[in-house]
């Protein structure tokens, strides 16, 4: 499945959780790579005692030392005749992708989520796999879903938590460039929707409902505080020239950058006026015709990106 690119590389260190150093610092330790799960697993049992440390560990070896290469696509391809013998190579092919990643230290996402999964089960932490669709760039916005990525749920002290090791471990833009992100570690369920949608949306662990094709529709919400609730305009991420003259009118909620710029395709460009509210911003960004994307910067960074028809 496809490997985070571009947009969302710079989504780094989270602080979601509590301080993690004694755990990173020990998985630093580690061999970078093992003959089957099991070792690896003793590891982590003989070093961390509460489910919490033995997650972060599973997660911070499997982003320091498993890179994506999308030619492991080819290594696994199988036919079957009917669903019992689906099953069983199901289950003999999940073994082979997770010894392979471990001892080749190459994945697409199916090897780092089968990985994380097996790591899990071997310390009798409660998890599963999540099948879905994606949206990190601008060919994204607007199309069918699709089953295009794989990542995790993993249940620490009883509550669920999302996970991507595929996007932690860095990005692929014609090769992988290594850039470990606890980003994608017990992601909040707010954050995590903008950028992954599951095939049954339970799995997204939200309270309100989000229609695959809303999600579809988003713009990329790149920024990574700002939630899909806090654009009010506009909010789909499909621009029209013909719906506007000259001009394309931002209004945004609890986000007060410093510098608000935007972006063609080529020329980055500063907004002079901007009108700050108590709790929102407004901008105008000055249309042109001809254009496929627009992408807006917040501080120097991108925030977020449309297509234009």
């Amino acid at each position: 499945m496809k490997l985070l690119v571009l947009f969302f590389s710079f989504l780094s260190i989270s602080a979601f959780a509590q301080d993690y150093e004694r755990v990173d610092a020990i998985i630093s330790m580690y061999p970078n790579a093992f003959d089957n799960p099991e070792k690896l697993s003793k590891f982590v049992a003989r070093d961390f005692a509460s489910e919490e440390d033995k997650v972060r560990a599973i997660y911070t070896w499997i982003i320091q030392n498993i890179a994506y290469d999308p030619d492991e696509y080819k290594q696994f391809d199988y036919t079957f005749t009917n669903y019992r013998e689906r099953n069983e190579k199901d289950e003999k092919l999940r073994a082979k992708i997770i010894q392979r990643t471990l001892q080749k230290g190459v994945a697409v996402c199916e090897g780092y989520a089968m990985l994380f999964e097996k790591l899990c089960e071997l310390q009798g932490i409660k998890n599963y796999l999540v099948r879905g669709d994606i949206k990190s760039n601008f060919p994204d916005i607007g199309r069918p879903f699709k089953r295009v990525h794989m990542w995790n749920v993993a249940t620490i002290n009883g509550k669920p938590f999302l996970f991507d090791t595929t996007w932690g471990a860095g990005k692929y833009n014609g090769k992988f460039i290594k850039e470990s992100s606890y980003f994608y570690f017990e992601t909040p369920p707010e954050l995590f929707i903008k950028t992954h949608y599951p095939d049954m949306f339970e799995d997204a662990f939200l309270d309100g409902k989000l229609s695959r094709e809303q999600f579809s529709e988003l713009p990329l919400i790149i920024e990574k505080n700002l939630l899909p609730r806090d654009i009010e305009f506009p909010t789909k991420g499909l621009l029209f020239e013909d719906e506007y003259f000259d001009k394309i009118l931002f209004s945004i909620k609890n986000t007060n950058p410093e510098i608000i710029s935007y972006s063609y395709g080529t020329e980055i460009i500063s907004i002079e006026e901007i009108e700050r509210e108590t709790n929102r911003i407004k901008f105008n960004v000055p249309l042109t015709i001809g254009a496929k994307t627009l992408l807006v910067y917040f501080d120097g960074k991108p925030a977020l990106g449309y297509k234009i028809n």
